[in-house]
């Protein structure tokens, strides 16, 4: 990489920007999630409906080693989202912790009742935006996105988020929830 990416103008004032943005988010995020459903899920609970959404088998085993936690909190965790009726454990001839979880349809609704909150708060948002600001927050998000997606994070966000992520929104990156290429909607 070149100089003008270790440092230069703007890079020093960018971070305590970016972090003020992402805090700005987690109120938004965590106001979706509590109007989304009667029973909100935790954070790490839903990353396991994360996991899961993304169509491909997982047993508790394998979701234990993606969160990093002890297979018996995976399975606590488990436990919670299969009453709420968010996944599902078919039954078979596997032992416990081999069997697939999988999404359930209401798991399904759940995340895209979240999603579209979500998106609609943000909608909001960048609605009250001036079109020239519009058009520089696409082009700096899609720029923070690829360093991202070139950095050392990025194989974490990756990791989790895995490669279904894309059908989320038009365009998403597989890299970070919701992320849309510059221009990819246009709203006046």
């Amino acid at each position: 990489m070149g100089d003008e990416t270790c440092a230069g103008p703007g890079r020093d004032a960018a971070a305590p920007a970016a972090r003020e943005v992402i805090e700005l988010l987690e109120v938004l995020w965590n106001t979706g999630r509590e109007l989304t459903s009667p029973a909100p899920v935790s954070s790490s609970q839903l990353r396991v409906l994360y996991i899961l959404d993304r169509d491909r088998p997982v047993n508790l085993r394998a979701l234990g080693e993606e969160l990093g936690s002890a297979p018996s909190s995976a399975s606590r965790m488990c436990d919670r989202l299969d009453a709420l009726g968010y996944i599902e454990r078919p039954a078979g001839t596997a032992g416990r912790r081999e069997r697939e979880l999988r999404l359930s349809a209401r798991g399904r609704e759940h995340l895209e009742d979240l999603r579209a909150r979500r998106e609609a708060a943000l909608l909001d948002v960048i609605d009250a935006m001036p079109p020239a600001q519009r058009a520089a927050l696409a082009a700096g998000l899609g720029g923070f996105r690829r360093a991202v997606e070139a950095s050392a994070v990025a194989e974490e966000c990756l990791r989790w988020r895995g490669p279904r992520s894309s059908h989320r929104s038009a365009g998403g990156s597989p890299g970070l929830p919701g992320a849309r290429p510059a221009g990819t909607r246009e709203r006046s």
